[in-house]
């Protein structure tokens, strides 16, 4: 029985800085914490995972630099147990982002780096006996959303590859011009088994807004959006995520909404990775075959943790711990338009 995932994508050093306000243009605010952690997809979504299940055979592919910042994330990937084979070092920098992190809030000043040169010729051959291929950033890896003559972008063909090799594919991407989810994201979603992307990415390919002028959830609009995704060729699992909650569908038309775990406001030290520990969660859901609703939960409970730390994974925690919480947390209010 295949058994794991792998995590493949944007492998980055998040540099955080903890900050006192948000200036406005020309001014100033002070730095009062400064920490290097890891980033990006595949190592919050590992790292997340592998802190709640440390027996969980997880994979790790991509692209780093052959500098200091290179050999910080190789060593971050292989103190953790994980499978480092298809991590590759090229010739450059790291890909690093700067994280300004401040009253719950982050912006992100992005290094694109060693991430540009990930490649379908870098995971084609990936042979493990692992259940999941999770890949994240579509549209933040400049050669896999190049252009392929035959299925549109890398990203695609590499998707279709490893859908031939029977693993599940699992698909996050970030928010970007809607002109680009036309022609990079719409053509890969018939190659996606489970998509797990927050409101605002959903809208880029919809098209539809999910939250109104003044920043309210359209909740009523969710279950639109979820069949829109699958009649667009996602196979199996449709989740959107959002401070909320989340919601989620399947084919045969299963709907349903969990509201998010509440949290203090002075509990959050940040939000960076917040969206992948939920990612985390659902998908260490899915591999151990829980129905939708636990999925949804857990995956509340470990972006709850998450929101605890300024880091990306900082805040992760065993999956015993996130239970017990589970059974006692408070629930946020639903909101008024479902």
């Amino acid at each position: 029985m295949k058994r794991g995932i792998i995590g493949a994508g944007n492998w980055i050093q998040d540099r955080v800085k903890t900050i006192d306000r948000w200036p406005g243009e020309g001014n100033l605010c002070n730095i009062t914490k400064e920490e290097a952690a890891p980033g990006g997809g595949p190592a919050n979504v590992l790292f997340d995972i592998s802190a709640a299940d440390p027996a969980l055979p997880l994979y790790a592919a991509g692209r780093i630099g052959t500098d200091g910042e290179g050999d910080y994330l190789l060593d971050e990937i292989t103190k953790r147990g994980i499978d480092a084979r298809y991590m590759f070092r090229t010739n450059g920098r790291t890909s690093y982002t700067d994280v300004m992190s401040g009253e719950g809030k982050r912006t992100f000043f992005h290094c694109r780096g060693a991430n540009a040169e990930l490649c379908f010729d870098d995971l084609k051959d990936i042979d493990v006996p692992a259940k999941y291929f999770y890949l994240a950033y579509l549209l933040l890896l400049d050669t896999m959303d190049s252009e392929d003559p035959e299925y549109g972008t890398q990203a695609v063909r590499t998707l279709k590859t490893m859908q031939d090799k029977g693993y599940e594919t699992v698909v996050d991407f970030v928010s970007e011009a809607p002109e680009k989810f036309r022609t990079k994201v719409l053509p890969a979603l018939p190659y996606i088994d489970h998509l797990i992307v927050n409101e605002v990415e959903t809208a880029c390919c919809t098209g539809e807004a999910l939250r109104d002028d003044d920043g309210k959830l359209l909740a009523d609009k969710l279950p639109a959006a979820v069949k829109f995704l699958f009649d667009k060729g996602v196979k199996k699992t449709v989740v959107i995520h959002f401070p909320e909650g989340a919601c989620a569908g399947l084919p045969d038309g299963t709907y349903l909404y969990v509201p998010s775990f509440y949290i203090a406001k002075d509990d959050i030290v940040g939000s960076n990775g917040a969206g992948d520990a939920f990612c985390a969660g659902v998908l260490y859901g899915l591999h151990e075959n829980w129905d939708l609703k636990k999925c949804l939960t857990i995956g509340g409970a470990f972006s709850n943790f998450n929101l605890r730390s300024a880091t990306a994974s900082g805040g992760a925690v065993s999956l015993d711990k996130m239970l017990k919480f589970v059974e006692t947390a408070k629930l946020s209010p639903l909101p008024e338009n479902m």
